[in-house]
């Protein structure tokens, strides 16, 4: 899905009483059309940005296609996840511990400790935090995808230099009332030479001045017919898999399937 980047200005303007008011409209008229000029040249700009790092990681469709992906986020849970079923497993790789949970639905089981939980509350207590994972790890998977996301909201930024000194393009990425911390705000490096995100700024509040932490995306490698980048420096997103068919009881069953290790 596309989305219309929205700009607002203020605009201060007096009418002298030494100038006649058809060139007092004229001038105000002269003054919006360069506005509107401006923002359909900026909004064109971002359009494209978005366009060519999609496309540089094998495009939209390409992801869109990807039927069932599976990844280990920071070594701290594995997750599996259906696109097409909206289907999601995530191992807890330090504790005895898998949710099972549909996006579609926000239905599933939870095995917390080696103890299924079925009473409502705490039911709905670790689904949601099953949510929570899948939209964080998710994003971080596969964040320049969702860069037309309805809800995010794009300015440019101009052009600067990544910590690795590649030359970039910069989006300023904010959101509004989606995902889990809509107050964050994230700067986007698209390496101009390559057109792949080669950095991303955090910030938590999207008024802060300075980022929290600047993560590097490296080392980028072919899954299906996308590419994705599991290096972020310190942040490490491994044991990245694609698969075409897995059996419907991956999404179901507590044991643990055979390729997660």
């Amino acid at each position: 899905m596309s989305k219309t980047n929205k700009y607002s200005y203020k605009i201060y303007y007096s009418v002298s009483p030494n100038i006649n008011m058809k060139k007092n409209i004229l001038l105000l008229a002269t003054f919006l059309f360069s506005l509107m000029a401006y923002a359909q040249s900026d909004e064109a700009k971002i359009k494209g940005l978005v366009e060519k790092t999609e496309n540089a990681m094998g495009g939209q469709k390409a992801f869109d296609d990807l039927n069932n992906i599976s990844w280990n986020f920071f070594n701290a849970r594995t997750l599996t996840w259906n696109k097409k079923t909206g289907d999601v497993r995530i191992d807890h790789r330090k504790e005895n511990t898998v949710f099972l949970y549909n996006t579609e639905t926000k239905a599933g089981r939870v095995l917390k400790n080696g103890v299924e939980y079925t009473q409502e509350d705490s039911l709905s207590k670790y689904l949601n935090q099953a949510y929570e994972q899948w939209v964080n790890d998710s994003y971080w998977l596969a964040m320049p995808f969702k860069l037309d996301d309805p809800g995010v909201t794009l300015k440019y930024a101009g052009k600067k230099k990544s910590n690795a000194s590649e030359d970039c393009d910069v989006l300023e990425m904010t959101f509004s009332q989606v995902g889990v911390t809509p107050q964050n705000k994230y700067h986007v490096y698209i390496d101009e030479k390559t057109g792949l995100v080669c950095q991303w700024d955090y910030f938590k509040n999207a008024s802060d001045t300075e980022p929290r932490f600047s993560t590097p995306w490296l080392n980028y490698k072919t899954y299906g017919d996308v590419k994705l980048s599991g290096d972020r420096g310190e942040r490490k997103i491994t044991d990245i898999h694609v698969f075409k068919y897995l059996e419907p009881s991956i999404y179901s069953d507590f044991k643990r399937p055979s390729f997660i290790k």
